[in-house]
């Protein structure tokens, strides 16, 4: 009986299947054993219809619709049914929202949700009223700041703005994403950023810092090697006037910028209080006013 019993242990921890008889865990059994990623779609939609474990069948079934390229159902069903779910979920339901919409293209609404993120944060209503959240990546379980999150979420902004090729946009988001936490990636986004405006001289400021070791995360050779690339990128370009070339709208509400100014008030107090990039905005906004 012993030896039966370790065995069944052994078997839930090597293919990571939760005890049990249920729907939800033959879900699983279907999903990471069997590997039959169609049976396992229909026995996590019968355990969202019988209330078994609702909010990890939902998002379960959504990362296994993703591998099957059945996105927009996936989108659907998270939609239909996260009302099921209690408040605490919705945050990580939001968060695999957003990786659907970048699968299948939906950047408008991408965008729209992670600027709603946003405003959640400068509300207060992010982490359930605690300073930090418990993340997993990779099957590592690691604890993420407010801060740090915010910093993610507008990095995420940032590269959702340039698909759109709002240049601008993108800008301001990023730079404010470094004044919170930065990071070699956004910072290489951003380099990236100021190429697509032409403004090469900025581009390789930032894109230096990255080279040099100086912002957190340099020290990764992937990163140093994206940050040498756009260097050399830049450099097959004679210099041009900083000149701001005609841009999409700049899709930043009043009450978005505002929202942004006040967390930098608390995270970034010795800063100056507005980026020289919140005057092009002003004055962009007034040409597109005139």
């Amino acid at each position: 009986m012993e030896v039966n019993s370790r065995t069944k242990e052994d078997f839930h921890i090597i293919h990571k299947v939760p005890y049990g008889d249920g729907p939800y865990v033959k879900a699983k059994h279907a999903q990471l054993v069997e590997r039959d990623q169609e049976g396992a779609i229909v026995w996590f939609w019968k355990a969202i219809n019988a209330g078994d474990r609702v909010e990890s069948a939902l998002k379960d079934m959504a990362v296994v619709m993703k591998q099957l390229d059945r996105t927009e159902e996936a989108i659907e069903a998270i939609k239909s049914f996260r009302c099921l779910c209690p408040k605490s979920s919705q945050e990580s339901l939001d968060n695999v929202l957003i990786d659907l919409f970048k699968k299948c293209g939906k950047v408008d609404e991408q965008i729209a949700l992670l600027k709603q993120k946003l405003r959640m944060i400068y509300r207060g209503e992010v982490f359930n009223g605690k300073p930090t959240k418990t993340a997993r990546s990779h099957g590592k379980k690691f604890q993420v700041s407010i801060r740090q999150e915010t910093s993610r979420i507008l990095g995420n902004l940032g590269w959702a703005y340039m698909q759109k090729n709002n240049f601008l946009a993108a800008e301001v988001v990023y730079k404010k994403a470094q004044m919170i936490d930065p990071d070699s990636n956004k910072a290489n986004n951003l380099g990236l950023c100021l190429i697509k405006q032409t403004r090469y001289n900025e581009a390789r400021s930032v894109l230096q810092q990255v080279v040099n070791g100086e912002i957190p995360g340099s020290d990764d050779i992937k990163a140093r090697n994206r940050a040498q690339e756009l260097l050399m990128e830049t450099e097959k370009w004679r210099p041009t006037s900083e000149f701001l070339p005609g841009f999409p709208g700049l899709d930043l509400d009043e009450d978005f910028v505002n929202g942004l100014e006040k967390l930098m008030n608390v995270w970034a107090p010795n800063r100056s209080k507005r980026l020289p990039i919140f005057e092009q905005i002003e004055n962009f906004r007034d040409q597109i006013t005139c």
